[in-house]
């Protein structure tokens, strides 16, 4: 038992219950706030939209919720408290950067490694500017079949500041490419790779790439159900039923990656795209991807282990 930082407080690990580890309140890609044309953000009607779902959550048995939305992409740790406030639901934020192409990377671009290092262990130790609520661990992310000069700095600074306060690291990988590399630069940093979630996993349905990432110690993030452009969920399940039968249970979490609310002009998803993402919701875990777990023979005890037991395992390592 461990006790860890949600934006609302400090929490004891044995008390976070059923976890979503990868969801959105709030996202703003970039330069969002430049757009004068853009609708105009309510905060008391998004708000209110947060804690409705937050709440639908709870209904359904969940207790904790995941926000890793990096500093750079809209990451208010305000909101996320006032709905935690509203919704008793325990609600974690990161400290980290997103990928170079989508995020706000021209200051961060002249800070060295060690320098962006410190950032993060402020955030996690002291607090997020003048909130005082402090993060609970560190994201990165890298982009599609290759990662950046930027991005490998990132990942650097993120080991450093993992290191130095113990923090665990989640991270963003585009179309189930890079995991691998992610570790190699988290290893030879020194990082206990038990401390990894390689997010987005479930965009490949290559079992030696999950394989080779599951072999190291690391967790693996199935958090993108729901996102059927991306990858259909017939895959992603096929793909986890797999490895829950050969025994990888206590090292996958689940999620869906999902946005409650955009800031500026949304996602820009063209109609054809949209209609295929009906269930993009964090109720479609609960609703359809666990009792279609059930209906394929997986026991109710490693949908437990993985919605329960290795959140909390994670934060405890």
């Amino acid at each position: 038992m461990k006790t860890i930082n949600t934006v609302t407080g400090t929490v004891s690990t044995d008390k976070l219950g059923t976890t979503l580890m990868h969801e959105h309140l709030l996202v703003g890609w970039a330069g969002w706030e430049l757009d004068c044309k853009a609708p105009r953000f309510d905060r008391k009607t998004g708000l209110k939209q947060a804690v409705q779902r937050l709440k639908q959550l709870k209904d359904l048995g969940l207790s904790t919720f995941l926000d890793p939305c990096p500093n750079d992409i809209g990451r208010d740790v305000v909101f996320m408290a006032e709905a935690a406030d509203a919704s008793g639901v325990n609600i974690i934020c990161t400290t980290g950067l997103y990928k170079e192409d989508l995020g706000n990377t021209v200051y961060m671009k002249q800070r060295s490694a060690d320098e962006i290092s410190e950032i993060y262990t402020a955030e996690l130790t002291e607090g997020i500017g003048e909130t005082g609520i402090k993060a609970a661990l560190i994201k990165c992310a890298t982009g599609k079949d290759h990662i950046t000069e930027y991005e490998e700095k990132c990942l650097r600074a993120a080991a450093r500041a993992s290191k130095r306060t113990g923090a665990p690291i989640t991270t963003h990988t585009d179309d189930g490419t890079m995991g691998r590399e992610q570790l190699d630069i988290f290893e030879s940093e020194g990082v206990d790779l038990a401390k990894v979630i390689i997010g987005h996993s479930c965009g490949s349905a290559d079992l030696r790439y999950h394989t080779d990432m599951l072999d190291r110690g690391c967790y693996l993030g199935f958090d993108r159900f729901g996102l059927e452009f991306l990858q259909p969920d017939r895959l992603r399940l096929a793909s986890l039923i797999g490895l829950l039968g050969v025994g990888f249970d206590r090292q996958i979490v689940l999620s869906h990656d999902s946005v409650a609310c955009i800031l500026g002009r949304g996602l820009g998803l063209p109609p054809e795209i949209m209609e295929t993402i009906k269930n993009w919701e964090p109720t479609h875990i609960f609703k359809n991807i666990l009792p279609a777990l059930g209906k394929a023979g997986v026991p109710e005890q490693k949908i437990n282990t993985m919605m329960v037991d290795n959140p909390r395992r994670f934060f405890e390592q």
